[in-house]
C-alpha cells in the first residue's frame, strides 16, 4: 500500500467516526476473522502490565493479503476512575499501522472508537451464528459504553423486539434505556432485577464484575450468551458452571483460557479445553456448526482480538486516504 508515500496518516476519534459506521466494522471484522482461518493474518497473544490505579494492555496483529499487507499494533490504557476523577474516558490509547512490507509506518489513529466497535461487531457476528432465528428479546448486563454498542449489535444481528438493561447502578440502566428506546425505535425497559434474563433469548455481559453474577437458573434453554466483559484473568461475569451446559464457542482459545470467562470454568474443572465446540473464524467459514438446536444453550466468550483492531483500523485507513481525511506528518 503505497498511497501515503509522504509521511505518517494522524487520525483523531472526530475523523474514525466520520469514516466508519457500525455496519463497516461488522463487514471489516468478520473478513479479519477470514483472512485468520485462511492463514493469511498473523495474531501474536497480548500482553499487558498494571500501574497504579490502571492497566496498560497491547494488541498486535497483521493482515497478509499481499503485496499491500499492514501490521497493527494497539496500546490501550484503562483507568476506571478517569470518568468521576477526571472527566476522561476510562479506556484510552492509539493504533499504529505499518506496512508489512517494509516495515514503513502509515498511520496512527485513536483507538476508542475502534475498540468499542469491533467488539459489538464480534459479538453480531456470534449471533448470526448462535442465536436462534426466532429470538426476539434480549437483556444487556452493563449499561456502560459496552452496553450501548452490544445493544446496537444484537439489535443488527436478529429481529428483536424487547430489550431489556440491567445495571447494578439503576439510574445508568434507565437513562441508557431511555437513550435507547429514542435511537433503536424499540421498546427498551431497565431492569431492576437480573430475572428478566430467565425471559430472554439473548443475554450479553459487558460489565467490570470480579465476580460471577450470570448463574445457570438465569439462562434458559435456548438461550444464546455473549460474554464480553472478562479482558483480564481478575474479571469474571459467567458462572463456571454455565460452561458445562453450553455449546461454547470462544474468539481465541488461547486468549481465553488466559483472560477470557473461559479461563475460570478451566480453572474449576467445569470444562476442557476439547470441549469448547469452536472459534469465531471457524463458525464464519462454515468449518464448524454454529447452533444445532433450539434448546442447547450457546455461549460466545469474546476477549477481544488484535485482528479485529488490525481489520477496523485498515478500513478506516483506506477509507481516510480516498476521502482526503486526517493529517499527513512526516516522521523520518
Amino acid at each position: 500500500m503505497r498511497q501515503n508515500a509522504g509521511g505518517l496518516l494522524i487520525l483523531s476519534r472526530a475523523d474514525v467516526t466520520r469514516l466508519m459506521d457500525f455496519p463497516a466494522y461488522i463487514e471489516a471484522v468478520e473478513a479479519g476473522f477470514r483472512a485468520a482461518a485462511a492463514g493469511r493474518a498473523l495474531v501474536p497473544p497480548a500482553t499487558g502490565f498494571d500501574v497504579p490505579g490502571g492497566a496498560y494492555h497491547a494488541k498486535a496483529a497483521a493482515l497478509l493479503d499481499g503485496p499491500g499487507g499492514i501490521v497493527a499494533v494497539k496500546l490501550n490504557a484503562n483507568y476506571p476512575s478517569n470518568p468521576s476523577a477526571h472527566g476522561l474516558p476510562t479506556i484510552q490509547g492509539v493504533i499504529y499501522l505499518a506496512d508489512a512490507d517494509d516495515g514503513r509506518p502509515l498511520a496512527l489513529m485513536d483507538s476508542i472508537e475502534i475498540t468499542i466497535n469491533r467488539t459489538g461487531a464480534a459479538t453480531a457476528l456470534a449471533a448470526r451464528y448462535l442465536a436462534r432465528p426466532d429470538a426476539r428479546v434480549a437483556t444487556i448486563c452493563g449499561a456502560g459504553v459496552q452496553g450501548r454498542i452490544q445493544s446496537r449489535a444484537v439489535a443488527q444481528a436478529i429481529g428483536l423486539e424487547r430489550l431489556h438493561v440491567w445495571d447494578i447502578r439503576i439510574a445508568a440502566a434507565q437513562a441508557l434505556a431511555d437513550e435507547l428506546s429514542k435511537e433503536l425505535a424499540l421498546d427498551v425497559r431497565p431492569a431492576y432485577d437480573l430475572a428478566v434474563a430467565r425471559h430472554s433469548d439473548v443475554i450479553v455481559t459487558c460489565t467490570s464484575s470480579r465476580q460471577a453474577f450470570l448463574t445457570p437458573d438465569l439462562v434458559r434453554p435456548g438461550t444464546f450468551v455473549a460474554a464480553v466483559g472478562a479482558d483480564n484473568p481478575d474479571k469474571q461475569e459467567i458462572d463456571p458452571a454455565l460452561f458445562a451446559l453450553a455449546t461454547v464457542v470462544v474468539d481465541s482459545l488461547e486468549q481465553c483460557a488466559e483472560i477470557g470467562d473461559l479461563h475460570h470454568a478451566l480453572v474449576r474443572g467445569a470444562i476442557c479445553h476439547g470441549q469448547v465446540q469452536a472459534s469465531l473464524a471457524e463458525l464464519v467459514t462454515g468449518s464448524k456448526p454454529g447452533r444445532r438446536d433450539a434448546c442447547e444453550i450457546t455461549l460466545f466468550d469474546s476477549t477481544g482480538l488484535g485482528l479485529q483492531d488490525v481489520a477496523a483500523a485498515v478500513v478506516a485507513y483506506r477509507r481516510a486516504l480516498e476521502a482526503g481525511i486526517g493529517q499527513c506528518v512526516t516522521i523520518n
